[in-house]
């Protein structure tokens, strides 16, 4: 929810330069989308394509976790580059759980 709250600032920080649009936009609408794939998920509807969706999602914010990393950008409790190192690690580990917890039997 800090993604459409008025502490989004922190966000913002890990949206890399090259990105079109403003900062604020984008972590509004990735807080949106956010919270639809939450939704999606809960609901257990096509769980494989929310799945999927969920871990593209994933994938497509690494980026921006490059971009903290590399800036030394701190935010909240990524206030140091080891943690926002480990978080980068994190991140494949998000894609394959979104993954492999909505796969079909």
């Amino acid at each position: 929810m800090g993604h459409l709250s008025f502490a989004r600032e922190g966000f913002a920080v890990a949206v890399p330069d090259w990105m079109p649009g403003s900062k604020d936009a984008t972590v509004l609408a990735s807080g949106v989308v956010e919270l639809a794939l939450a939704a999606a998920l809960a609901s257990g509807v096509q769980r494989k394509q929310v799945g999927r969706a969920t871990a593209a999602f994933f994938a497509a914010v690494f980026p921006g976790n490059v971009h903290q990393y590399v800036k030394h950008l701190d935010a909240s409790f990524l206030n140091s580059d080891q943690r926002r190192l480990v978080r980068l690690y994190f991140q494949p580990l998000l894609v394959a759980w979104a993954l492999e917890a909505t796969r079909e039997d």
